[in-house]
C-alpha cells in the first residue's frame, strides 16, 4: 500500500472514530467515559493523514521526472512494454481493510442482550461502600445498585422504600424472569450481566430483550445464578411498564 493509500485509510479511520464519538454510536463499543480520548484519537488520525499527504506531495515535487531520469539511463532491453504494469495483488487486498470502517459507519451493532445474559454468570461484586440514598418515592436505582444493596447490605438501606429499576428482560432456562443490565469495565467485549429475579405482580407475558421500568420493593428472597452460582436477589414487583431502550444500554456503576 503506497503512502496515499495509507493516508486514505488513516483519514477514514479517524473520520469513523469522530463519527462514533460525536453520536451515541460509540456507546455500543466503549463506556461513556472514553468519549474524549476517542474524539482525540480520531482527530490525531485525521491530522496524521493530512500531514502524510502533505509530505508526500512535497517529496513528489522534489523527485526527478521520468524524462529527466531516462536521459541518463541506457535502454533496458528487458523492460516491459508500456501499458502492462499491473497492480500488486497485495496492494489490492490491503484495501479490504476499509470494509470494517464502512461497517462501523453504516451499521450500528445491537447492544448485548438476553442471549448473552442467560449464558453468562452474574457479575455482581461487593462494593467499596454505599452512598446515602436520596429522598423520593419511588426511589430510582440502577440494577447494579439494587442488587448490590439487596445482597451485600442485606437490604438494610432499602427497607421501607419503593424502588424503581430499569433494565431488559431475560428468561432463565427454568422460566425465571430476570431484569438485567450488562455491566462493563471498559468496552462491550468485557460486558457481563447483573441480574435481578422478579416476583410479585410480574406481567403475564414477557418477551426477552423488552425494556421495562419496574416499580417494587425489596424482598429478602434470593437465588443463585445457574451459570456461576453467583447471588441473584429478587425484587417484589408492584408495577411494570415498557420503556424505550436507553441511548447507553450498559451499566458502568458496578466497578465504581
Amino acid at each position: 500500500m503506497n503512502r496515499q493509500a495509507q493516508a486514505a485509510v488513516l483519514f477514514l479511520l479517524g473520520a469513523a472514530l469522530l463519527h462514533a464519538g460525536a453520536t451515541d454510536l460509540y456507546l455500543r463499543y466503549v463506556k461513556a467515559a472514553l468519549r474524549p480520548p476517542l474524539l482525540v484519537s480520531g482527530a490525531v488520525l485525521i491530522v496524521t493523514a493530512l500531514m502524510t499527504l502533505w509530505f508526500e506531495h512535497k517529496h513528489d515535487k522534489q523527485r526527478p521526472t521520468p524524462e529527466e531520469t531516462n536521459e541518463h539511463r541506457p535502454p533496458d532491453p528487458g523492460h516491459s512494454a508500456p501499458g502492462h504494469d499491473h497492480a500488486s495483488p497485495r496492494n489490492s487486498v490491503s484495501w479490504l481493510l476499509l470494509l470494517p470502517l464502512f461497517a462501523l459507519i453504516l451499521v450500528a451493532p445491537p447492544a448485548l442482550g438476553s442471549y448473552s445474559a442467560v449464558r453468562s454468570g452474574t457479575a455482581l461484586q461487593p462494593p467499596y461502600g454505599y452512598a446515602a440514598l436520596p429522598s423520593g418515592d419511588p426511589l430510582p436505582l440502577s440494577v447494579v445498585d439494587y442488587a448490590s444493596r439487596a445482597i451485600y447490605d442485606h437490604g438494610r438501606s432499602l427497607a421501607g422504600r419503593r424502588v424503581q429499576v430499569t433494565g431488559f428482560v431475560a428468561l432463565a432456562g427454568d422460566g425465571t424472569p430476570y431484569l438485567v443490565r450488562m455491566a462493563l469495565n471498559c468496552c462491550a467485549a468485557d460486558a457481563r450481566p447483573v441480574k435481578i429475579a422478579l416476583t410479585g405482580r410480574v406481567p403475564p407475558v414477557l418477551r426477552p430483550d423488552t425494556w421495562l421500568r419496574i416499580t417494587g420493593a425489596y424482598t429478602p428472597r434470593r437465588t443463585t445464578d445457574p451459570v456461576n452460582d453467583g447471588p441473584v436477589p429478587y425484587l417484589e414487583v408492584t408495577a411494570a411498564s415498557p420503556v424505550p431502550a436507553p441511548a447507553d444500554p450498559y451499566d458502568e456503576s458496578w466497578n465504581q
